[in-house]
């Protein structure tokens, strides 16, 4: 059937827009989460939203899944490949169409990185709110397909609140317009942060926002992270709502040094990096209180030029991928927890790092309690990587028990989508599911993404026992 269907994506799309070679294939096996891996059956690489169409109404036609992917940067394996499927990359569909200031929108597609809205608009005070750390390189659709937030996100929200109209096209290959304005349910609100599991953007229009008038960059060393996190709850404590306020501990500090030769404080137990913005005089103001709140800090640092506001951040951008300098191998987890409950959940995953002997470093947006915890472990050592998944899921048990959530901005995708039993009722998940399926009945866009346990549409809601008949029969497949 694959075969078939490959041959028939040859007649709609360019002679190099087809991939098959079995070398190329293994590019796109995963995405940044490269804990879960599978080579594509086929890759297509469209240039049109018309020719996205194209593709899912023919693998409608031969009832093959397919999966749309972006930069490739998502850390929750949202973006794995079907074996027996299609995977629809998206990053020759990197144009930006239009930029309408008097409205402050622009129109781009799905391929466009996120840093580059910035960039067309930062010559005319604008620029694009949301920033992912990998925003050099992410791309905007998939930003949407995630929710993208980033580091910025406490003050000025995640993609949902940048995002003013998307087309897209539907699993069953339609091509239509969602838009903020339409009336009755949020469609685009639904559509947005799916994981490809409601079909694919192919044009999204975004809000700009004005450059502020004033940022002042701090980073604040402390000797460990009790002092960082009290030092957090102070600022929003004091009505505080700088534009990001993010922490890196001792290890999560070791790796970047070890990348990219950031420069923080020797010695740091924890480093904290507050960024306030706005009207000169209100960033004035905080930035006197700040200073009074982190008087406890051994060392501050205030960036006097962008070059320096841009040191500070070289560290905690790059935090991920540094990781990789101290460790072969490690998953990164994306679990929320109320800004009070951060040093009891920290002061756990310590003892869950000691007790299973895995080493966890922690970055996180500590403003918002969004955590994300490294786990570090050789994937060449027998029983690592089993003690590695034991912590990692435990951490998300611990964010769940502190009245938090499983996923802040990563998504579920494939790696956390056994644990959503965890967090959502069987009722909960039949919901989300009878949603997906007014978009998606024959459940072949992204399937076994987000839902621990997928149940064919048009079934009664409910835990199902045993094959479902219309499997039995033949009629149906389930993947």
């Amino acid at each position: 059937m694959l075969d078939t269907l490959t041959a028939a994506l040859r007649e709609v799309l360019p002679a190099d827009a087809v991939i098959t070679d079995p070398v190329r294939l293994r590019t796109y096996e995963c995405d940044g989460l490269t804990y879960h891996r599978a080579t594509p059956g086929v890759v297509v690489l469209p240039d049109t939203a018309e020719q996205v169409a194209s593709v899912v109404r023919l693998c409608n036609e031969f009832a093959v899944p397919f999966v749309a992917r972006g930069s490739g940067t998502g850390l929750s394996g949202g973006a794995l490949p079907r074996e027996d499927g299609v995977l629809v990359v998206t990053s020759r569909m990197r144009r930006v169409l239009e930029v309408d200031l008097p409205n402050r929108r622009a129109v781009v597609e799905p391929g466009v990185t996120n840093l580059a809205i910035t960039e067309a608009v930062r010559d005319r005070g604008y620029y694009y709110a949301p920033d992912p750390s990998s925003q050099q390189i992410c791309s905007i659709g998939g930003n949407v397909a995630e929710n993208s937030g980033g580091a910025h996100c406490l003050k000025y929200g995640f993609t949902v609140n940048h995002v003013e109209a998307c087309e897209i096209v539907t699993p069953d290959g339609d091509l239509v317009t969602l838009d903020r304005m339409d009336p009755g349910y949020d469609l685009l609100g639904a559509f947005i942060g799916s994981e490809g599991t409601l079909g694919i953007a192919t044009k999204i229009t975004v809000r700009l926002s004005r450059a502020p008038e004033s940022v002042t960059t701090v980073l604040a060393a402390f000797e460990n992270i009790e002092q960082g996190g009290r030092a957090v709850s102070a600022i929003i404590g004091a009505g505080i709502v700088p534009a990001a306020i993010e922490m890196m501990d001792a290890l999560a500090i070791e790796a970047a040094e070890a990348a990219v030769a950031c420069d923080y404080p020797r010695g740091a137990g924890a480093v904290l990096i507050v960024e306030l913005d706005g009207p000169s005089a209100e960033v004035e103001l905080q930035f006197a209180r700040l200073k009074e709140i982190c008087a406890g800090a051994f060392e501050l640092r205030v960036a006097a030029s962008q070059e320096e506001r841009a040191a500070i951040w070289k560290g905690r951008k790059s935090a991920f991928a540094a990781v990789g300098r101290i460790s072969p191998a490690y998953i990164v987890q994306d679990g929320v927890v109320p800004r009070t409950a951060l040093p009891r959940v920290l002061a756990e995953i310590d003892r869950l790092s000691a007790e299973h002997r895995i080493r966890v470093a922690n970055v996180f947006h500590a403003g918002d309690g969004n955590l994300h915890p490294l786990v570090l472990f050789d994937d060449t050592e027998p029983g690592a990587g089993e003690r590695a998944e034991t912590v990692s899921g435990a951490i998300l048990d611990l964010c769940i028990e502190h009245g938090g959530s499983i996923t802040g901005e990563h998504g579920v995708g494939v790696d956390k989508a056994r644990y959503m039993p965890r967090m959502f009722t069987d009722d909960d998940l039949d919901t989300m599911q009878l949603v997906r399926c007014a978009f998606d009945p024959r459940g072949l866009s992204n399937p076994g993404k987000v839902f621990p346990t997928p149940r064919l549409c048009g079934e009664v809601p409910g835990v199902r026992k045993g094959v479902h008949p219309l499997v039995e029969s033949g009629k149906a497949e389930q993947f």
